[in-house]
């Protein structure tokens, strides 16, 4: 049973604590319409599950069925830490559901967000982002993918690659250039799966169960009403996006972590070794200590990013970055060790443990990898240092 004591932090109300409360209850069951071998399946099976039981919800505000006017980060966490703690593909379909529609329901018109939200918040379509490519990856800006117009709408044409539910998706939200707009200019585009000109050219196995693929944009038609915002705004709506789900990855780290702990609580406290439990040696009791001191921290970085997306801070750049870098780096390490104070049992295929370090170890690189995200850190401290040493603003402290 995960730690569950962190729900009184002042970061979460009532309502919060009731849901982390019903998620965790809900998870085990979710988790089964996930173990489907077949990906392509389960994670359809995950995504009807989770319709089903009204968790989409929360990924879709109220104005088109959801939980709340606007989406509250801090349940799409709690969700996440919950799901990803009995499942790393339940997790998954949670995460692509919100993050295929969030450009929708944060940039999108009415008349998208009635199109779209009501069939992904009933599990009944299935969302994908499209943004990164062969060489453009952490660099989003480096994309080659470009839209032009043409009279009645827009025409698509390039790649995008390593696209989650590439091929399983209903509709993609792909940002492509758009030169029209100058040499930074960007458009964000939402397309039904059948839209011509749109296809799948390959799907990747992955070291953990997840659906990947790349899409081919071939002359791909689209109509001037599947624009999302304004031509030259895709950069824009692709990095918003991105700063409101960020913080979730670090949830789900914990939630891999939390079920690493227990399972290293589990095996230290049965298993008798020179005649005393494993649990009793001061080596062990070190690293479990430093396991749970890594969680707990994790925990902190990530509600407060949370927290403060949902008080109404516009941008939460630097705290969603700190959370997403730590709570997956430490994530990885937690994972290891549990591995290690597990043994030879630890390394066994399919072992939970063993299943764990393979579905952490995508979330150091997806939605920008650790080492972009100490960059941005690192820009946002050193813009915050100069603005507030400036002349007239004041001394930095």
């Amino acid at each position: 049973m995960p730690d569950s004591t962190y729900h009184a932090w002042p970061f979460f109300d009532d309502v919060h604590r009731a849901l982390a409360h019903d998620i965790r209850d809900a998870a085990p069951g979710l988790a089964l319409a996930a173990d489907e071998p077949d990906v392509d399946i389960a994670t359809r099976a995950a995504v009807r599950a989770l319709g089903a039981g009204g968790w989409l919800r929360h990924v879709v505000p109220a104005a088109h069925g959801g939980a709340r006017d606007r989406i509250d980060v801090r349940s799409l966490c709690l969700i996440r830490e919950a799901l990803a703690y009995r499942s790393g593909l339940a997790d998954f379909a949670f995460a692509m559901q919100g993050l295929g529609t969030g450009a929708i329901t944060e940039y999108g018109t009415d008349g998208q967000r009635a199109r779209y939200l009501p069939a992904v918040l009933r599990g009944e379509a299935v969302a994908a982002f499209a943004v990164s490519e062969r060489d453009a990856g952490s660099d989003i800006a480096a994309m080659q993918a470009t839209s032009r117009s043409d009279g009645n709408g827009f025409v698509l044409n390039g790649e995008k690659m390593w696209i989650s539910n590439a091929g399983i998706a209903d509709h993609y939200v792909i940002v492509c250039r758009h030169p029209e707009s100058g040499e930074r200019g960007y458009a964000a585009f939402v397309l039904d799966a059948a839209t011509p000109g749109l296809g799948i050219s390959a799907r990747m196995d992955m070291n953990a169960p997840h659906v990947l693929g790349t899409l081919m944009l071939d002359d791909c038609q689209v109509p001037a009403s599947a624009l999302i915002g304004s031509p030259g705004a895709g950069l824009r709506v692709a990095l918003g996006t991105l700063d409101i789900f960020r913080a979730t990855v670090g949830a789900a780290a914990l939630g891999f972590a939390r079920r690493a702990l227990d399972e290293a609580l589990a095996w230290c406290t049965s298993r008798r070794v020179f005649g005393q439990r494993l649990a009793d040696m001061q080596l062990t009791q070190a690293k479990l200590a430093d396991m749970a001191l890594a969680v707990d921290a994790g925990a902190l970085l990530v509600y407060r990013a949370a927290w403060l997306r949902d008080s109404g801070t516009a941008r939460i750049t630097r705290e969603a970055a700190m959370a997403k870098l730590y709570a997956t780096d430490s994530a990885q390490h937690v994972i290891d060790e549990a591995i290690q104070l597990l043994g030879a049992r630890g390394v066994v295929a399919g072992s939970t443990v063993e299943k764990l370090s393979r579905e952490v170890r995508a979330l150091r690189i997806y939605e920008g990898t650790s080492e972009i995200q100490k960059i941005v850190i690192a820009g946002q401290v050193l813009a915050g240092y100069e603005a507030a040493t400036a002349p007239g603003g004041g001394e930095a402290v």
